[in-house]
């Protein structure tokens, strides 16, 4: 396979050059194509490049990276994006999910983890920081509004396996670890989650997560 192409975006110069030089020790698995220390660089290095993933920091002069999600989902659209951050905040992890973020890593990430999280997000998966993790929930009850009596509740599409899929989504489980749980096939999981997101009219396993804390699906 080809190694995923890189597009580091932070206002920090000497942390942006040392991630860049810890990255480029693993050229058989990734490569970087370019960095940027703002947010009008990343958007223009993001349109001309079109790389696989984005390493997103928070912090960037005159914006917050959150906000420079969409420029960059427009300019670089097959990209995903992963915030790269020092931000514990709560409601930073939500804004950055809700604008189309595809995971949220902590800068104290070490090495190993944040290339296997890059990996993960490269195959398609939603990544979170453990420490954030927990945050979810939280984040979701802070920001979101009384909820609108509604005709029919999604969630009501689901069959009961896939809900019990969905419940243990929110709790932050891994297809191997729902499995286990629920006494399936991994491949089965698979297809659960496949199946919810697609019921759900949603993208990523973070936002069904979210979904199901919404609901309180996650406590049942």
């Amino acid at each position: 396979m080809s190694p995923i192409r890189l597009l580091v975006i932070d206002d920090h110069t000497l942390f942006r050059r040392g991630l860049v030089a810890l990255l480029g020790q693993h050229r058989q698995r990734l490569v970087v194509v370019g960095e940027a220390g703002d947010a009008g660089e990343a958007q223009r290095k993001a349109l001309e490049l079109q790389p696989d993933i984005v390493l997103l920091d928070n912090h960037l002069p005159g914006v917050r990276g959150v906000d420079a999600l969409p420029g960059l989902k427009e300019a670089a659209p097959k990209a995903r994006v992963l915030m790269l951050t020092v931000s514990e905040d709560e409601s930073d992890l939500a804004m950055a999910l809700r604008q189309g973020a595809n995971g949220y890593l902590l800068k104290t990430i070490d090495s190993d983890a944040l290339l296997a999280s890059i990996e993960r997000c490269f195959a398609g998966e939603s990544v979170v920081s453990p420490e954030m993790t927990a945050k979810l929930v939280s984040a979701f009850q802070s920001s979101s509004r009384p909820a609108q009596p509604a005709a029919t509740d999604p969630a009501d599409a689901l069959s009961p396996r896939e809900r019990d899929t969905l419940r243990e989504l929110a709790r932050g489980a891994s297809n191997k670890e729902i499995a286990r749980t629920l006494d399936i096939a991994e491949t089965t999981v698979k297809i659960h989650v496949q199946h919810i997101l697609r019921k759900l009219n949603l993208s990523s396993r973070v936002q069904a997560a979210l979904f199901a804390s919404e609901r309180g699906l996650a406590a049942r």
